[in-house]
């Protein structure tokens, strides 16, 4: 199996996604449940990196953290973004973002302002390397926010 995995990623297929998106199809709440889980495990994942001075990795958990919250709550509203994501069999960075603005007219600036610290950290934190752990740890706030005020509406 792992060497199937690998194999799949190595052609640039998200293995993980195309379970959600499985899981999804059976059960719908599932899959939002599944994102919602990893969301968490990922701040987790963010802290604990933190806490170690590895900005970078805490970086892209945090970033981590936005993109599961902001495909579940995609999912959850049916957006348009969602669906192509399933034609496609997967995310693209302009569609997440395409779907934030939707989702912060619907559900208030919480969703646009978590989102924008975490592709800054994304950019800057992971791509690039640039962040210490004070500049990580500032942008938490908005990504904890996100997190938390997406569980009130996930659940």
């Amino acid at each position: 199996m792992e060497e199937l995995i690998r194999k799949a990623e190595e052609k640039g297929i998200n293995v993980e996604n195309l379970i959600i998106f499985t899981l999804s199809k059976l059960d719908p709440q599932e899959g939002i449940k599944v994102r919602l889980e990893l969301a968490k495990k990922f701040l987790s994942e963010a802290k604990e990196y933190l806490e170690k001075g590895d900005t970078v990795q805490s970086s892209e958990k945090a970033y981590k953290v936005a993109e599961e919250i902001v495909k579940a709550l995609a999912e959850k509203f049916g957006l348009p973004e969602y669906e192509q994501a399933v034609k496609e069999d997967r995310w693209h960075t302009y569609t997440l973002g395409t779907a934030v603005v939707k989702l912060s007219l619907k559900l208030g600036n919480w969703v646009r302002n978590g989102w924008d610290s975490a592709y800054v950290l994304h950019v800057w934190g992971f791509h690039e390397g640039k962040f210490d752990v004070q500049s990580v740890r500032a942008r938490f706030q908005d990504i904890e926010k996100m997190l938390n005020e997406a569980e009130k509406i996930l659940r």
